[in-house]
């Protein structure tokens, strides 16, 4: 096995592992698609690691689908046109138990931040502050969502004999969630706390990490579970290329690993 199916089978592991953002019905609008995670060494579909990390995502998603024998996909992927125009993308059309269902796919790593917003959905938000839960939740309910009602996604339907009156929308949305460090103890109300990964400090608290031993994975690593078998840098050689990072303004997913060998995952933050 070569090195990039090795580290590909640690993302889907790590992936695998994620937990529902929430359990249930969202406000009553957004039902999380009832689904156990299944893990294992087998990678059916054809994965292209070049993708991007949500795209990686869906492709992991849709090998999981492929050892239930409930689900049957239908359609993945699929571009809704008017025109010539592209009116959106539907993420997948399935069957579940033999009952149609449009399902959304979502992967998130969100921080939470009281400063902003007024309730909890509001609060978290992503690691350079240019999206957000509560983006995301008006997006699904005011667009991607709606586009199944679209008369050109009718006619798909059709195509494949599916009457719009038997399909159910749900969402698939799995996060990684981090609290500041301050906060990391904290029980939250409205997300599934099983999300939590972590925690995120900002630049000038790093100082106070000195003894440990830092790690910089990519960022469809950021999906990995933390072990041991990496490069660890001391504080000193961390922060002179972590902190080249934050002038970009980018907030970095970073390992750390105290003295006593207990590894974690932290954004370092540059806000």
């Amino acid at each position: 096995m070569h090195f990039n199916e090795k580290e590909l089978l640690l993302q889907y592991q790590g992936f695998c592992q994620s937990k529902p953002l929430w359990t249930n019905s969202l406000n009553n609008k957004l039902q999380q698609f009832d689904f156990q995670n299944i893990y294992n060494n087998s990678l059916k579909v054809n994965v292209n690691t070049k993708l991007r990390l949500g795209k990686l995502v869906e492709q992991f998603v849709f090998n999981e689908f492929s050892f239930d024998n409930s689900i049957d996909i239908i359609l993945e992927n699929i571009q809704i046109q008017d025109q010539k125009i592209t009116v959106g993308e539907l993420d997948c059309i399935l069957r579940k138990d033999k009952k149609p269902i449009h399902l959304e796919i979502v992967y998130k790593f969100y921080l939470y931040d009281k400063s902003v917003g007024e309730t909890e959905i509001e609060h978290w938000i992503g690691p350079n502050r240019k999206d957000s839960f509560i983006q995301k939740y008006r997006k699904l309910i005011d667009k991607q969502l709606p586009l199944l009602y679209h008369p050109k996604t009718v006619d798909v339907l059709k195509k494949h004999q599916i009457n719009l009156e038997d399909v159910q929308q749900q969402v698939y949305f799995r996060a990684q969630l981090f609290p500041h460090v301050s906060e990391l103890n904290n029980k939250f109300d409205v997300i599934n706390n099983d999300c939590i990964e972590g925690f995120y400090i900002y630049k000038n608290e790093l100082d106070k990490f000195k003894n440990y031993k830092f790690y910089i994975p990519t960022k469809h690593n950021w999906l990995v579970k933390p072990h041991a078998n990496v490069n660890w840098y001391n504080y000193e050689k961390f922060s002179s290329k972590v902190f080249e990072i934050l002038e970009q303004k980018n907030a970095p997913l970073c390992w750390i690993k105290k003295p006593n060998g207990v590894i974690s995952k932290f954004f370092l933050v540059w806000w």
